[in-house]
């Protein structure tokens, strides 16, 4: 038998037996998260199911408030009430509030997300956390309700894609331009229900904040997960917050691969996804010019403290924005808005017209502040742009934090190397 692959490898921890592509297997689930999308409608699920019995392991289970929080209506705070009765009525104490930020984030910082784990969750965004080697996925509501019940839940063992990087790129350009060239290149069909693992010196050079760029676009690309071997800050920011002990799950050499990908971002320009797909990605330079007028920082894709100081570096050189651009900076976490004030980030934004808020997910979908209007054009870090997303006749761009901080100070798109 061939060596196995990353996935190959926890699902068979996870299931206490020797898995392989496309087995079905039962696995142990190492946590088991909600959010105040999607949370109250699994908390009705399983009271109905279980007639109001108990949760299998409430230290397994996590909450985390960050689609619409605060409470935006009547409705919302109701939603979050009721998640916050079980949490009190089972016993979870993993209960992260309004006041958090983003639910994988906060996850991650607080030591809960090891490499090897199994997370399952209502966000689609789950994955975002093989970024540090864990199996961590969403699911639907049933799935969430059986977990909570047994403990355990089932998956189809994906195959396996193995991306190699290769080249040299330097500010500005970032993460998120290689990432919207992985996203271009690989096409958002090849990698449905398949793991990725990334391996090369460009993947070995990101930060934790890149990894946490590249993994959050692997929904957008269908993709089930993707895996970035922990090293360098990454490693040492897991070493520091996680109180277990954990081994790094490797691939074997001879592991059998459903194919091989080399990716070539040498020289990187900035990149842009333009309207209305991930993977409508040109350079910035061949759209220069275009009109905007709301620019969003933040989302679990770009919300961590370098995404803003790379913005910050440019809008405090330039001294203000264009008067007819919105600029929203929303941080990932409560974490990160305290590194933000303490180094002087929040007086730069708010000093050149820009609008700080709340940590959370923001602009990702129109349930939040921010929303576009009919003829609205967003530039926005987030992962998606479909249309209809942020509202209906509006246009959705997505690009790195120094292209929405180049192009707010001129009230066009603009190519952040301007501002080198």
């Amino acid at each position: 038998m061939p060596g196995k692959t990353i996935i190959e490898k926890i699902l068979s921890r996870a299931s206490g037996k020797d898995v392989h592509v496309n087995d079905r297997v039962w696995v142990e689930v190492d946590l088991a998260v909600v959010r105040d999308f999607g949370g109250p409608n699994v908390v009705l699920e399983f009271d109905k199911f279980t007639n109001k019995g108990k949760v299998k392991d409430p230290d397994k289970i996590a909450m985390t408030f960050d689609y619409q929080a605060p409470a935006k209506d009547l409705k919302v705070a109701q939603n979050q009430a009721l998640c916050r009765e079980f949490a009190r009525r089972q016993g979870v104490k993993n209960l992260f509030d309004v006041n958090w930020g983003i639910g994988q984030h906060v996850l991650l910082e607080q030591g809960m997300i090891e490499p090897g784990s199994v997370v399952v969750g209502t966000d689609s965004h789950m994955n975002l956390l093989g970024a540090v080697g864990s199996f961590s996925t969403g699911v639907g509501t049933t799935d969430i309700v059986a977990t909570w019940y047994s403990g355990k839940l089932w998956f189809r063992v994906p195959q396996t894609i193995k991306v190699i990087l290769k080249g040299k790129y330097k500010e500005p350009t970032s993460a998120k331009d290689l990432t919207l060239k992985f996203v271009k290149e690989i096409g958002m069909d090849k990698p449905n229900y398949k793991s990725l693992e990334f391996v090369g010196e460009p993947v070995d050079k990101l930060s934790l904040a890149g990894r946490l760029t590249l993994g959050s676009m692997i929904t957008e690309i269908n993709g089930k997960i993707c895996f970035i071997e922990p090293s360098g800050e990454t490693l040492n920011f897991l070493k520091e917050r996680v109180e277990n002990k954990f081994e790094i799950v490797k691939s074997d050499k001879d592991a059998k691969y459903s194919e091989e990908v080399e990716i070539d971002v040498d020289n990187l320009v900035p990149q842009i996804a333009c309207p209305h797909s991930p993977d409508n990605v040109v350079p910035v330079e061949e759209v220069e010019g275009r009109p905007f007028n709301e620019g969003f920082i933040g989302s679990c894709t770009n919300g961590r403290f370098e995404d803003f100081e790379a913005a910050a570096k440019i809008l405090k050189k330039a001294g203000k924005i264009h008067p007819e651009v919105r600029l929203i900076i929303v941080p990932a976490t409560r974490e990160v808005a305290k590194q933000m004030l303490k180094s002087g980030l929040f007086e730069i934004f708010m000093n050149v017209g820009g609008m700080v808020s709340n940590p959370g997910c923001s602009l990702c979908t129109a349930g939040h502040h921010g929303v576009l209007g009919k003829g609205d054009v967003l530039l926005s870090t987030s992962n998606r742009n479909f249309i209809g997303k942020l509202g209906k006749g509006a246009e959705v761009y997505l690009c790195s934090p120094a292209t929405v901080a180049a192009s707010a100070v001129n009230g066009k798109i603009t190519d952040p190397r301007r501002y080198l």
